[in-house]
């Protein structure tokens, strides 16, 4: 399967400033590799239920796919394994999210946006046990191992050589910050659309 139309979509649980800024992640990735792509978005309700509904995510997804989407994200917990079947039906592809989810079905995730929580709960340990550790709010990215992409044996036949490429060096450029990703919640919006 290629990854080369364009059209892509975005489904998130609820319409707030952190699924938010995942979307607007997604968005500027898409919009850096090619601003002439299309996204596609969708919110599946307004109530905390909305990150427990693989049905209703399935539908949204189906509609996105039925609208040229060849790629979906959804940012929507349990949600989402109602877009991984859509996905798996359609022949298409869709996005993990939090954790490694390539797994659920392999040829059919894409990748996985990943947090690294672990390296999170580490560091943290690490500092504590060098009595460096300091209460508040610390935030990883890139830089700091926060976040990642997953690439194993379940989608290692959809990420070719020159796609790997590709995303190491972008997210090179973004660690080193040549580019700058917006964070949605700065400005409550996204500077690409």
């Amino acid at each position: 399967r290629k990854v080369c139309k364009s059209i892509k979509a975005a489904i998130n649980a609820m319409n707030m400033p952190l699924l938010n800024a995942f979307e607007c992640g997604y968005v500027q990735g898409v919009k850096y590799i090619d601003p002439k792509v299309e996204v596609l978005s969708n919110v599946v309700g307004s109530t905390p239920t909305s990150f427990n509904d693989p049905g209703r995510g399935g539908e949204i997804a189906k509609s996105q796919f039925d609208r040229g989407a060849d790629v979906v994200f959804p940012v929507a917990g349990p949600t989402g394994l109602g877009v991984f079947q859509a996905a798996k039906d359609a022949k298409k592809l869709a996005i993990g999210v939090d954790s490694n989810q390539n797994h659920i079905h392999p040829g059919v995730v894409l990748t996985s946006m990943v947090k690294r929580i672990d390296q999170a709960v580490y560091d943290s340990l690490l500092a504590a046990k060098n009595q460096k550790w300091q209460a508040g709010v610390q935030e990883m990215g890139l830089k700091e191992g926060g976040v990642d992409w997953a690439l194993d044996q379940h989608n290692r036949k959809l990420i070719s050589a020159e796609m790997e490429k590709k995303i190491n060096d972008v997210k090179a450029q973004i660690i080193s910050g040549k580019i700058k990703v917006v964070d949605f919640r700065a400005n409550n919006s996204c500077p690409v659309r």
